[in-house]
Order: C-alpha cells, then sequence, then structure tokens
C-alpha cells in the first residue's frame, strides 16, 4: 500500500515559479509521474521519472518545468517555472503503474496562474 501527498501548490502571476512535492508513505515504483487536470479538459501526462533519473515530458512543458526525485526523502518534485494561465489545473503524483494503470495517486494540489 502507497500513499500519495501533494503540496506545494497555490496562486500565482504568470512567470513565476513553484515547486510541488510529492511525499510517498509507502515504497514507490521504479516510474513516478505528475499528471495535471484543467477544467473542461482531459487529464494530461506532464512528466515522468525513472528511479535512475530518466525523465520524459509533454510537449506543453518542455524546457519550463524539470521532473526529480529524492529516494532517500521518499519524495518527487516538480519545477515548474515560467508559469503561464494554461498550466492553471489540478496536479496529482501517480505511481506503480500495474496492467496499464496508475494504481497510486495522491489527492491533488491546486496550481493557478492568473494576473
Amino acid at each position: 500500500q502507497v500513499q500519495l501527498v501533494e503540496s506545494g501548490g497555490g496562486l500565482v502571476q504568470p512567470g513565476v515559479s513553484l515547486r510541488l512535492s510529492c511525499f510517498a508513505f509507502g515504497t514507490i515504483s521504479y516510474v513516478m509521474v505528475w499528471y495535471r487536470h484543467a477544467p473542461g479538459k482531459q487529464r494530461e501526462l506532464v512528466a515522468t521519472v525513472t528511479v535512475v533519473g530518466i525523465t520524459n515530458y509533454a510537449e506543453s512543458v518542455k524546457g519550463r518545468f524539470t521532473i526529480s526525485r529524492d529516494s532517500a526523502k521518499n519524495t518527487v518534485y516538480l519545477q515548474m517555472n515560467s508559469l503561464r494561465p494554461e498550466d492553471t489545473a489540478i496536479y496529482y503524483c501517480a505511481s506503480n503503474l500495474i496492467g496499464g494503470r496508475w494504481s497510486y495517486w495522491g489527492q491533488g494540489t491546486q496550481v493557478t496562474v492568473s494576473s
């Protein structure tokens, strides 16, 4: 059993940065991911990171977001720079891909980018 807890969201102006954290109670998986879900849009896979640090990003965030993990702290981070209004969404971390579905999800953290 794994419990994921996100933090770090907030209301910010365009152009600023935020860092989201996802702390895991339990053993996290080889691959950890961040998703986001904006109102009226489909859930979007934002970034992935493996236990050895291999990363992948959605085209919409490449060059602006950085995913990382600290295995000693059981935590995955999402550094978000140059935020835009279209980044507004609830951000979720997930782990343990089994049968093509992520088994564990956090409760989400709201990110709102607005002037």
